[in-house]
């Protein structure tokens, strides 16, 4: 049974799936356009971070980012680093994980959930997964600016 729960990035095998998704990335954009975080900006206290594990094994991560946190009442959030290991794929651990953070976002009472992903057809599952689940293309939001590279979508909940 898969279980999702609360985590370190720092953790041993957490930080090396993350050490991978930040080579994937750099080898798959341009490093103006890669967006993707360490395991100590995930640590940030305006960060959730979970990961899907079965029987103890690491199977993928992902976090919720609180946008407007300055407010005092967020009521904005951005998904970033999900990340499926090699072996996981195909087994639905990313909807999982999307519907997770969703349910998340929603007890938070966040109206709206952002994300940025890549044009690269490499993205393109990572596309077709956040249009599934009924995100749409947006404009740049928070400190984003316009990228070829880049793709921004969301999602009102």
């Amino acid at each position: 049974m898969i279980s999702i729960d609360r985590d370190d990035p720092a953790r041993g095998d957490v930080h090396k799936l993350l050490s991978e998704h930040l080579a994937d990335m750099f080898a798959t954009s341009p490093a103006v356009s890669v967006h993707a975080l360490d395991h100590s900006a995930l640590s940030a206290p305006s960060m959730t971070f979970w990961t899907a594990r079965e029987d103890g094994d690491l199977l993928g991560c992902g976090a919720l980012k609180l946008l407007d946190v300055s407010s005092g009442s967020a009521t904005q959030g951005e998904i970033k680093s999900m990340r499926t290991t090699a072996s996981a794929r195909k087994r639905g651990v990313a909807t999982l994980m999307l519907r997770h953070i969703l349910d998340d976002a929603r007890t938070r009472n966040l109206e709206r959930v952002y994300l940025e992903t890549g044009t690269e057809d490499y993205f393109a599952p990572a596309r077709r997964l956040y249009a599934r689940h009924g995100f749409t293309e947006c404009p740049p939001f928070a400190d984003y600016v316009l990228d070829p590279h880049s793709v921004f979508m969301e999602l009102d909940l």
